[in-house]
């Protein structure tokens, strides 16, 4: 399994359905949060994190326990936030996390800007959690679960959903399937 650093995802060569270990800063960001980041975005005001290179982890962490940097870290259900991505991801957004397909909208802003998308296995938020060093509030306390944090991960076990060339997961897996 390939361990890589956020900073070296756009240059690894990676294929739909490859597994990798990722490391570095990443921000969660769900509907709530992109809807005020895009808001952010036509009115030209800054963003609470740069997008150039940046990661967004589609999760909205659970109460934090004693002694712990998060509480449970789970992926939510990717396709609700696709009306945000191409926008994100042609503004310099390096990679979404979360889980589940993608529209075709999504599909090709990823191909178009070298981008990617990764999944995190769902219902193992628990477990996902393990891999956050660290977790701090960025931007927009007033949504709780959903404000934007800046989590510095270790080994945040991944699959690459939609790689930068155009490989697609989970159109290989349907074709994978209607041929059985």
């Amino acid at each position: 399994m390939t361990s890589l650093h956020v900073s070296e995802l756009r240059e690894a060569a990676l294929n739909a359905g490859e597994p990798i270990l990722l490391s570095g800063a990443l921000y969660t960001a769900r509907d709530a949060a992109h809807q005020k980041l895009c808001a952010l975005l036509d009115a030209r005001e800054p963003l609470p994190f740069a997008l150039e290179d940046g990661v967004i982890y589609y999760a909205g962490p659970t109460a934090t326990p004693p002694g712990r940097p998060i509480g449970s870290c789970g992926p939510t259900t990717s396709s609700r936030m696709d009306a945000f991505a191409p926008r994100l991801y042609r503004l310099g957004l390096c990679a979404t996390i979360g889980k589940g397909e993608r529209s075709a909208e999504v599909s090709g802003a990823i191909r178009e800007t070298g981008g990617l998308y990764l999944c995190a296995v769902g219902g193992a938020g628990a477990l996902l959690a393990g891999c956050v060093k660290s977790a701090d509030i960025v931007a927009f306390p007033e949504l709780g679960c959903e404000a934007v944090r800046r989590l510095e991960v270790l080994d945040l076990p991944l699959i690459v959903g939609i790689d930068a060339k155009g490989g697609n997961l989970f159109e290989n897996t349907f074709a994978r399937r209607q041929s059985l």
